[in-house]
């Protein structure tokens, strides 16, 4: 596999730099950095997007992240190892990333992220889950390859 181009963000590195400074805000929300790394993977698997997989599911790794849980992240609903507030968590990621499917986002995913999540670590949430999907659509679109980020 080649990519069609140079990752856009390298070509205009002032885009980086955007996203890193709104990473940076993200951070200080309050979601743990586990949380945000599933809804990253999930994101991705939805999205289809390589890179982000190969780089969330390592970055899952090196955060202790158990075998059990990160193979199970696709089928999160029937795995007995996600906490409450993780699996509001993965409902709205699957709402928002798939909004083309509904054009909302239903107030029963929402309220029940609203539940485990103050309005801080539920904004750095739905910016996170915002944020996975640009990366998505960047890197599907220009069909950059796993591995060559690091």
């Amino acid at each position: 596999m080649q990519a069609r181009m140079k990752n856009p963000v390298f070509v205009l590195p002032e885009a980086l730099d955007a996203l890193r400074g709104l990473w940076t805000i993200i951070e200080k929300g309050g979601v743990p950095r586990k949380t945000h790394a599933l809804v990253h993977l999930r994101a991705s698997q939805i999205n289809g997007c390589s890179v982000c997989l190969d780089l969330h599911a390592r970055e899952l790794e090196k955060l202790g992240e158990t075998r059990e849980r990160l193979f199970a992240v696709a089928g999160w609903r029937d795995a007995p190892w996600f906490t409450d507030a993780e699996r509001a968590a993965l409902a709205l990621t699957e709402s928002v990333t798939r909004l083309a499917d509904r054009a909302e986002v239903p107030d029963d995913v929402y309220a029940e992220a609203a539940r485990h999540y103050d309005e801080a670590a539920l904004s750095s949430l739905i910016l996170s889950i915002s944020m996975i999907n640009v990366w998505n659509r960047i890197n599907v679109t220009t069909r950059q390859v796993p591995g060559q980020y690091a």
